[in-house]
């Protein structure tokens, strides 16, 4: 197969006044990464294999930063390759490929994995589970990364956080969800746990790579969508597809991006190309994470100002239910077998300590800084 030349997107912030004034979220541009020079011999090539289309804000970005920074941190010895979805790899089969040894390295949500172990969940996102902050103290120092070691280990692939995208919101519908019985027959795109929860309350859960929920929306085969944030949702101009959008989100609250390896790869680096790659991806951890939490905030107020955006906020006894569900669900993968029960129990341990601490601090601070309803005067 001839390679896809490895393009770079360039990160890009919005500015306040391009949010505000009309700018939109625009699509990253393409530029090919400089490679430093090489003291001894040639570099080793990694490709990278994503599973986000080219020039997607954020998780492209994102993958960019990644490559560039490894490039740049080992001197020129390893020089990786972006290869966008599709062009090497379909972008659901990035693990897989890993696994086999077909590439070296691939930017990804392990949650698109689940099907080989519901356990990859929790290494990206959990129903009412932890925020992205709090998801990346469990992975770096309550035991979640070994834990996702030891489940990686078993497909022979080493993967590690890349940063979150903050708390989702629920969606877009092309109906208001007034009840619990609207999710009956809805088929919508949501993957992971979430899609799980929505299932057993009579929706139709699909799973799409973002590069095909447009084409499926325009199709008519899902009747609503969740995908990142405001930040891609203007991308993707889901406002002129879908009438409804819906707060708060349940499903995703800290989606956890990550930078998986082959194995043998892996251990095949020095010590000091590991500490190379380690170091990349937790300053990712803090770059992507801002990015998001920044741009979405721009983005939404975009939608509301500009694009006419009306959010409608889910009816209390519908979110208890979709909360009650999602427990259920998420606690459901400790019987499957003792890996599953092991991370849960880990994770739901970590989640009670963090949630104790919460109340008491974040959110007691966010009410007295005045934190406010955007949608209460749209």
């Amino acid at each position: 197969m001839k390679e896809t030349p490895m393009v770079q997107p360039q990160s890009k912030t919005l500015s306040r006044r391009r949010a505000l004034l009309g700018g939109g979220a625009a699509l990253t541009g393409a530029a090919a990464l400089a490679t430093p020079a090489i003291a001894q011999g040639a570099p080793r090539t990694i490709r990278m294999a994503t599973s986000w289309p080219a020039g997607l804000g954020g998780l492209a970005d994102s993958a960019a930063r990644v490559a560039e920074g490894i490039n740049a941190a080992s001197s020129g010895r390893l020089n990786v390759e972006i290869y966008w979805a599709g062009s090497l790899v379909p972008p659901l089969a990035v693990h897989d490929a890993a696994s086999a040894g077909e590439i070296e390295m691939y930017h990804s949500v392990d949650y698109y994995f689940q099907a080989k172990h519901r356990g990859f969940n929790f290494f990206t996102t959990v129903p009412l589970g932890l925020t992205a902050v709090e998801q990346a103290a469990w992975l770096k120092y309550g035991g979640g990364q070994e834990l996702w070691d030891e489940l990686n280990a078993v497909y022979g692939v080493k993967a590690m956080p890349i940063g979150g995208t903050g708390v989702q919101m629920g969606g877009w519908f092309n109906k208001e969800i007034k009840s619990v019985a609207d999710f009956e027959g809805l088929t919508m795109r949501m993957p992971g746990l979430g899609g799980q929860v929505i299932a057993r309350m009579g929706a139709n859960a699909v799973v799409l790579p973002g590069g095909g929920i447009v084409e499926a929306l325009f199709e008519g085969t899902i009747d609503a969508t969740e995908w990142v944030g405001p930040y891609n949702d203007l991308q993707f101009g889901f406002q002129k597809l879908l009438s409804t959008y819906i707060y708060p989100g349940f499903h995703e609250p800290g989606t956890t991006a990550s930078l998986g390896m082959n194995l043998d790869f892996w251990n095949s680096l020095s010590d000091v190309d590991r500490e190379v790659i380690q170091m990349i991806s937790d300053a990712e951890v803090t770059a992507h994470t801002a990015d998001y939490y920044g741009n979405n905030g721009l983005a939404l107020v975009q939608l509301l100002a500009e694009n006419g955006v009306q959010p409608t906020r889910l009816p209390e006894d519908v979110w208890n239910e979709l909360a009650r569900v999602s427990f259920e669900v998420a606690a459901s993968v400790a019987e499957d077998d003792d890996m599953g029960r092991r991370i849960f129990e880990s994770y739901d341990a970590y989640r009670t300590l963090i949630g104790s601490a919460g109340p008491i601090s974040q959110s007691e601070y966010l009410a007295k800084r005045g934190a406010q309803d955007l949608f209460a005067e749209v």
